[in-house]
């Protein structure tokens, strides 16, 4: 499908998240944590869009400000409401109860996410509640409907949350975020506590109801092996602000920024005769209090040049396509 004929969902401007730092019996701010830093980007409605970096590169951070359970510090975000976008960070509190219907999220650590004193009756009720849903009768219809979406029996509902594995445990946390019907999903780290088995189940059975429900996922994660099988586009953050963006196939064939390749690079190979050179990055993550000047990223860079110490790079287009990097060396191809 070509990128014109796709529906936007989510168009976000200039997106800011920074923390202040504040020190003395005043508690005066003498700095900010600038956790996401001027990050523009779309969403397609039904893509899996894939967000990636080290940790502490902003990942989570974003997902969580476009729902505002981070509140941006500034910037836009800009979502579709049958064809008219609503910048939801200006959102009241009764027009952000809506919103939560839309877009949903999966946190990274099943078990904290549901409360261990509750039946999971009573965690999976509450939402809809909340929501406005009276009858009773039809909110167990609600639940039982979510549950054999993630293959779970519905007679489960009356157990407590350690009588599960981590696997049920997060299908759990899946189908509570669909009982609403959201439009999409914000899944940070979805399945990093999980064995790469029960991974696997997980990530087929995401698939199914991504495509039976056109979902729209944001898949926040730090393993580049899940997030290319689930992703049809990724981003690649580095210190709060995006360096490459591409199609997932592009991006693992051809991956342009220096960061990226040398993530790639760590990917492991199932194949003991079969070498793969690493690249191995030297010198420090900078602090997000005080980033370098130019692109942050320089005093990593094997290929750094002097404009790089000094001017800080757009997202240039590489391909007149989709696959966009934030680095000097491709400015020329750019224009």
């Amino acid at each position: 499908m070509e990128k014109d004929n796709r529906e936007v969902i989510f168009d976000i401007k200039n997106l800011q998240t920074w923390f202040p730092i504040k020190k003395g019996m005043m508690k005066k701010t003498v700095g900010h944590v600038k956790a996401v830093d001027d990050v523009s980007l779309k969403v397609y409605r039904g893509e899996t869009l894939g967000i990636v970096g080290e940790s502490g590169c902003g990942k989570s951070t974003f997902g969580k400000s476009i729902m505002c359970l981070e509140r941006p510090t500034g910037g836009q975000v800009l979502f579709n409401y049958g064809g008219e976008f609503k910048d939801i960070t200006k959102f009241n509190k009764e027009e952000m109860f809506e919103f939560r219907k839309k877009v949903q999220m999966v946190f990274q650590d099943p078990y904290s996410a549901l409360n261990p004193k509750k039946k999971i009756y009573t965690s999976f009720e509450e939402p809809l509640k909340v929501h406005g849903i009276s009858s009773q009768e039809e909110r167990e219809k609600m639940m039982s409907d979510v549950l054999k979406m993630v293959n779970i029996q519905p007679d489960y509902l009356m157990r407590y949350p350690h009588e599960f594995s981590g696997g049920q445990r997060q299908r759990l946390c899946i189908a509570r975020a669909l009982e609403v019907r959201p439009e999409v999903l914000v899944c940070d780290e979805p399945v990093s506590a999980l064995d790469v088995s029960i991974q696997a189940q997980v990530l087929n059975l995401m698939k199914e109801i991504q495509k039976d429900m056109n979902l729209t996922y944001l898949f926040i994660a730090h393993d580049l092996s899940v997030v290319q099988y689930m992703s049809d586009r990724i981003v690649v953050m580095y210190l709060g602000k995006i360096v490459e963006i591409a199609d997932s196939r592009a991006l693992y064939d051809e991956p342009l920024h220096p960061y990226t390749q040398a993530l790639l690079s760590a990917i492991p190979v199932p194949d003991i005769h079969q070498t793969k050179k690493r690249q191995v990055l030297e010198g420090e993550v900078p602090s997000p209090i005080n980033k370098p000047s130019g692109c942050a990223f320089h005093n990593r860079c094997p290929r750094c040049m002097d404009i790089c110490k000094t001017e800080d790079p757009a997202l240039y287009n590489y391909d007149g396509k989709d696959h966009c990097v934030a680095c000097h060396l491709y400015r020329n191809d750019a224009k």
